[in-house]
Parts: structure tokens; sequence; C-alpha cells
């Protein structure tokens, strides 16, 4: 196993965090195949891996839990044919659950720009908050890019900011004038208050990096503030930043590049985010139909 996770990390460039759930999901399936055989010796085959998903979907597993579970056995198993472990591999027939696919939550301008007036601009931890927060709906970051990113990644000659997203790839984010005052501002004046001890962008009271559970408290503090009672996320700011781009006249492409998408069907989602939005307008606004 420690080969295979070693190969997700390395060549297929998995998220760390990726590579744990994958682990956990192999070692359930050998755990059910232990019970199976009730601790006989035995092979994992085929006819194992079918009661495996029959017992999983018999608890009611949410269909992305099963996804994934599905994801790391095929994954699992073409690695180990292609190692010479096994010759035939037992996961090639099995196919991923057909998933919904909902909407993503988006703010509106309005939301926005009252959840950015709620940081106490006087207070280094109110400026290094709003910049989070302007950083987030100016560049669409995921939470983990967010906190690893480092002074140096801001290019304010070019006015772009670097970013490594999932799999270490990296792309390049224009930042619009304001958001890079706040941060020319905040690394000069507020970041060295911070007594930093990381090489990263945003700090806490001790000056180390922050996690993604703070990012998320922070996020939803300043959205309880702002008077807004639905639940947003980091990742709605994220989702709006796509919206209001296509929105605004960006084409498909170029917010897939910005979001750091490997897959344009990824980005597809927010045309349908926005057609969403579009008749929800017509139906509250247009005089037939409203009678």
């Amino acid at each position: 196993m420690g080969d295979w996770l070693g190969h997700l990390l390395a060549e297929r460039r998995l998220a760390p965090l990726s590579v744990e759930a994958y682990r956990q999901d192999l070692e359930d399936f050998l755990r059910f195949c232990e019970e199976l055989h009730q601790g006989l010796p035995h092979e994992c085959g085929e006819r194992e891996l079918r009661l495996y998903l029959a017992w999983m979907r018999a608890q009611d597993r949410a269909g992305r839990t099963l996804a994934r579970h599905i994801s790391a056995l095929r994954s699992f198993f073409a690695y180990a044919q292609e190692a010479g472990a096994v010759k035939v591999d037992p996961a090639r027939f099995l196919e991923n659950p057909k998933l919904p696919a909902p909407l993503p939550s988006v703010l509106s301008r309005e939301e926005v720009d009252r959840i950015l007036e709620m940081p106490d601009m006087r207070d280094r931890l109110g400026f290094r908050d709003r910049c989070m927060l302007e950083l987030f709906y100016a560049a669409g970051l995921r939470v983990s890019e967010m906190c690893g990113l480092r002074p140096l990644d801001i290019d304010a000659q070019r006015g772009v900011l670097r970013v490594f997203g999932k799999g270490s790839r990296e792309r390049l984010v224009p930042l619009h004038a304001l958001v890079l005052r706040l941060l020319d501002d905040y690394i000069s004046q507020w970041r060295p208050l911070f007594s930093p001890r990381e090489n990263l962008l945003f700090l806490n009271r001790s000056g180390r990096g922050l996690s993604r559970q703070y990012v998320w408290k922070m996020v939803k503090k300043y959205v309880a503030q702002a008077g807004i009672t639905r639940s947003i996320f980091p990742h709605t700011f994220r989702h709006s930043f796509a919206t209001h781009l296509l929105e605004g006249g960006a084409d498909l492409r170029s917010v897939q590049l910005l979001l750091g998408h490997a897959d344009i069907s990824a980005t597809e989602i927010y045309t349908h985010v926005q057609a969403e939005r579009l008749l929800s307008v017509h139906r509250q606004h247009h005089p037939r139909s409203r009678a």
C-alpha cells in the first residue's frame, strides 16, 4: 500500500488529504474482506468488490462517499496490476454512481459588499481578515490556496497573484488595484506586527500560518455580522467570483484558467447558475410571469 500512496503523492500529485482519504477507503475494504472470510487466506477479487459495494449501499452511504471508494479501489488495483502484484484488475468493470450536480450557492454583489465592510480596519486582525476576504472574492481562491500564500506570491508590479492549486498546478490571477493597495499596506505595515515565524502571507497571533478551520470560522463570523443567515463558506466566495465574472461577460475558458480547473466541465456548472439566476429575475419582474 505504501508504494501506491507514494505514487498518488509523487506522480499523480494528489493533495495529502485526498491521499489520506484513499488510504482509509482501501483499509475499510481490506477489513471487510477479512471479516467476510473470517481471517482465512483469501484474495480480494471481483466478488469481494461487488459484495463490499453492495454492503456500502445497504448502509445508505452518500453517493459521493461511494464514488470516492470506487475511485480509490480502481486506482489501487490498476497500480497493483501495473506493478505485477495481480494478473487481472478486479476493479476494471466498476462504474461510478451517477451523482446529482447541485448548483453552488452564490452571494449577491450587495452581500459581498456587506461582508467586506465588517472587519475593523484599525486592528491588525481586522486588517488581515479584510485582505483575506477581498482576496477570496478578487481571485476565487480555495481555502488551502489562501493558507499557503507567501508574500513573494504577490507581484505588485505586474498586478498578479501566483497561486499553487490542486496537484501543485501553478496559475497567475490578475488582482484589481484596491486589493493590491490593501495587500501592500498589510505587508509593509501590519504583517510585521504578527512577528512572523513562518514565510506565509497570513499569520495568526503567534506569527504562524492559519489553519483551514480558523479561516472557516473567520468567514462565518463576518457573514453573521453582516446579517446573512444562510450558510456561507469560504468556497462560496469562489463560486461568486466565477458567477459574477460570467455575468459581466467573461468567457468560460478564461474563468476556467482563473479558477485553475483542469477540466472545463468543472467550470460549466457556473453557466447553469447564471441561467438559474436569469430565470429567477424573469419570474420576479416580467409582468406576465407575475400574473
